[in-house]
């Protein structure tokens, strides 16, 4: 039997690729490009011999606040290309090659000229807004001061046509920088102030000013007709321009110290017209230049983030790979010589002519006189685990892993999860209408790979796209069996010939209520379509999906055993196989492989068999006479051995390991020759770069205990694990059930709502088909969004969920540890932005 194993060819994903702890010696002068020729074939991991460092005493670290410097410079020029609403190239035209020097001067030089760009920027938009806030408060207050100084109705026509407009202008000298003299209101004793503020604050502010003058003010308020951009946030903000008139000189004092605390921007305005008109005009004067001048300002800014963006993208990667470089330099340590760098870490067997090759690269490329050292070493540590996997396969993968990363070289339950974790989806979504529709979500997809290989999708949609081949064959096994069930959104076809049952008389009045009688043989695949709405529907279809999911339990808790016993005779435990498989593998089958075989006797030879009665007897009172329930001749005393042997497995499991563990201790400390645990004969004969088992003190009461918890959680767990199996048959009828709820209920009651026979003239007819149509229209809406929503989404998911838990708890606690640590090599390819 180990001769016919150790002979089979090996299978890809079964188990991790065989890996080896090596060393490199690095010449300073080949150091930088070998690492980086190595994160380019992304097969060696390395180690830290720096852990005990932090990074600021570490020898390259003045390169990586370089590099970490030209990302934040990198970034900086991305925000102000978004802000600007330019798109950087997505296929940019590559450089030839920079150093990091020159693109450190460049990115600094160009951040400066930005810099400088946006300063003056703001202090022209600054500017700008000014003076529109001037334009606008001289329009507002003046209307303010007319009618409060009862100006004539002309003269505010004249203001309007005349004032805001460059028709007419007469060169003057300049009221802006002139001071304002006081006008009549000062003579009066009534003064005023006007200024602009934020729309939203008026309502505090005007408040505000009411308490602090005692009510002593005239708050008068207008919207401002154009809204203004925030420098800063480059938004748009609607605001209101105000005039207070007030007497005396404390009141002044208080409102312009409310102005500044609200952050309302105060503008002196004459009352006498004609000032006001040609401060207007002046005003309008300068906002035309900085009109022109913001343009200009902004398209020579826009070139110049265009020039950025063109090759944003190759030197954001470029500064990425120089930083991941450093960092795994970092990793490194000098010898004593202080004129080479000593890394060293884990690399596949197959990958190892690959980096060979890849550091004599470096060398050559370098000009270094000394070439890299690279040589295996003994490890005393566990090496990490590593699959090579595709995007069929990396799916199903993650499935596991999240679960528990395998050990290394441990049995990979993805294997099997390929093909067992869609096929028990599908036991409990069966509907092949169902499975039609999750089909072409993932043909869709699939077909859409290439395009959405390389956007930046949600946290949905991108898990939704990684497991488009776990869809994928979810659907197929969901369409396999529907066919099985003969439902189609829970609606039976005759697909493979017509039924094998008929009524009783033409009428089949009584179809429902004495049954059918079988005329011819029976249905070639699948349910017969006549079972669909018979009396005995329910029983018929609840007794097929509990034993099937009882068969299907039994066969996947048994693989797992196989499976320990592959990993035993794969690690050379010898013991394992002979105290742990061989009483595992009795005690199942002696209970639930018996009860297997019971109900496929039955379903073979249609025997009326209660098997419940058969199970529950067979512990209670093994010797009694079975009558009816007897399926094959010698049943009873087949029981009882079997019982027996149950029981013997029990001890078996618990005592003898333990035991033999200690006397193995003993005799490893009295110096005699034997087999060390956890280790085979091959091993004295392995290469040296494989890994060593590392072997902790034995410490009896801890194995012990050990094997007591696993021996009373493998006999409690062969009956829960079972009982857990029946989900597929509570999930496979619940959804069912909704489906045929969601059919009857809602889309054909709604499509049978009304007749015609009753309807004696056309109009009525016309007006009971216009409601009878809008009743279908509204229940067939209902019936989609009940079956896109509750059964594609939420049954699929729910399904999704329990055929996790089968596979994790039920079936992977039989043979994995999932103690391991995944292999992570430096790899450019796995570089993302969220490291810049």
């Amino acid at each position: 039997m180990n001769e016919f194993i150790d002979n089979l060819p090996p299978m890809d994903l079964m188990r991790s690729e065989r890996m080896t702890f090596v060393q490199l010696i690095i010449p300073v002068e080949s150091a930088h490009r070998a690492i980086s020729y190595l994160g380019e074939l992304g097969l060696v991991q390395f180690r830290d011999l720096n852990a005990e460092k932090s990074p600021f005493q570490r020898t390259f670290v003045n390169q990586v606040k370089r590099c970490a410097e030209m990302s934040r410079k990198l970034r900086f020029f991305k925000d102000q290309i978004s802000k600007a609403s330019l798109l950087s190239s997505v296929h940019p035209v590559l450089q030839p090659d920079i150093e990091l020097e020159d693109l450190e001067i460049q990115l600094a030089e160009h951040e400066h000229e930005l810099i400088e760009m946006n300063s003056n920027s703001e202090k022209l938009r600054q500017s700008y807004n000014e003076l529109l806030e001037f334009k606008m408060v001289v329009q507002k207050a003046g209307g303010f001061l007319i009618s409060s100084n009862n100006h004539a109705v002309s003269e505010d026509r004249e203001l309007d046509e005349n004032i805001f407009s460059n028709d007419g202008y007469v060169e003057s000298a300049s009221l802006l920088e002139q001071e304002m003299r006081p006008g009549r209101s000062d003579q009066s004793g009534l003064r005023f102030i006007s200024g602009i503020i934020c729309k939203s604050k008026v309502l505090r502010f005007e408040r505000m000013l009411f308490r602090a003058t005692r009510g002593n003010m005239l708050f008068n308020q207008a919207p401002a007709d154009e809204q203004i951009m925030d420098p800063l946030s480059t938004e748009m903000v609607e605001k209101t321009v105000f005039v207070v008139f007030f007497s005396g000189g404390q009141a002044k004092t208080k409102i312009l110290k409310i102005c500044e605390a609200f952050g309302a921007n105060c503008y002196p305005v004459p009352e006498d017209i004609t000032k006001q008109r040609q401060i207007a005009r002046e005003v309008s004067s300068r906002l035309s230049e900085l009109e022109v001048t913001l343009d200009a300002g902004i398209q020579h800014r826009n070139k110049a983030l265009s020039s950025v963006g063109f090759h944003l993208a190759q030197w954001m990667g470029m500064v990425r790979r120089e930083k991941a470089v450093y960092d795994t330099l970092n990793m490194l340590n000098f010898d004593v010589t202080k004129k080479c760098l000593v890394g060293e870490g884990w690399c596949p067997i197959f990958a190892k002519a690959q980096i060979q090759e890849a550091l004599q690269r470096a060398t050559f490329d370098s000009n270094s006189q000394v070439g890299i050292i690279f040589h295996a070493m003994d490890a005393v540590e566990s090496p990490p685990t590593y699959f090579r996997t595709n995007c069929f396969t990396n799916a199903y993968q993650e499935i596991v892993d999240a679960y528990g990363v395998a050990r290394y070289q441990e049995a990979n339950p993805a294997v099997y999860t390929v093909i067992t974790f869609p096929f028990l989806f599908a036991v409990m979504f069966g509907d092949w209408g169902h499975g039609i529709c999750l089909l072409l979500g993932a043909l869709v997809l699939i077909a859409r790979q290439s395009k959405l290989s390389g956007q930046k999708l949600g946290s949905f949609m991108e898990m939704l796209f990684g497991g488009r081949y776990v869809i994928l064959l979810m659907s197929l096994f969901s369409i396999y069996c529907g066919l099985i069930y003969n439902e189609f959104f829970s609606v039976p076809f005759h697909i493979f010939g017509e039924s094998a049952y008929k009524c009783r008389d033409a009428t089949c009045n009584d179809a429902h209520t004495v049954g059918l009688v079988k005329y011819q043989d029976t249905y070639p695949f699948g349910v017969d379509p006549s079972w669909r709405g018979s009396r005995t529907e329910l029983p018929f279809l609840n007794s097929l999906k509990m034993k099937m999911s009882i068969l299907l339990g039994v066969v996947q808790m048994n693989l797992g055993i196989i499976l320990s016993y592959f990993n035993s005779h794969f690690f050379g435990t010898s013991i394992d196989i002979r105290y742990q498989f061989v009483p595992q593998m009795i005690f199942l089958n002696s209970l639930f492989g018996y009860l297997s075989l019971l109900i496929v006797i039955k379903w073979c030879t249609g025997s009326q068999a209660d098997l419940y009665h058969v199970m529950i007897y067979m512990f209670l009172s093994p010797t009694e006479d079975l009558g009816e329930n007897q399926l094959f001749w010698g049943q009873r005393p087949l029981q009882i051995i079997l019982l027996l042997l149950a029981l013997i497995a029990v001890p078996w499991m618990l005592f003898p390991k333990p035991f033999i563990l200690k006397r193995l201790h003993t005799e490893r400390f009295q110096g005699r020759t034997y087999g060390m645990l956890g280790t085979s004969d091959m091993d004295l004969e392995v290469e040296p770069d494989s890994a060593r088992q590392h072997h902790e003190d034995f410490n009896f009461s801890e194995v012990f205990v050990h094997q007591m918890i696993h021996s009373i959680e493998f006999v409690l767990g062969a009956v829960s694990n079972t009982a857990s199996y029946l989900r597929l048959w509570a999930l496979s009828l619940a959804h069912s059930e909704l489906s045929t709820v969601f059919y009857e209920k809602v889309l054909l009651l709604s499509w049978g709502y009304l007749s015609f026979d009753f309807v004696p003239y056309w109009i009525p007819f016309y007006l009971d088909y216009i409601d009878n149509l809008a009743i279908r229209l509204v229940g067939l809406a209902v019936f989609s969004f009940a079956t896109a929503f509750i059964l594609l989404m939420m049954e699929t998911l729910s399904a999704f969920l329990h055929a996790l838990r089968l596979h994790w708890v039920e079936f992977q606690n039989k043979f994995y540890h999932g103690d391991g640590y995944k292999f992570k090599p430096f790899s450019f390819a796995a570089l993302t932005e969220d490291e810049d």
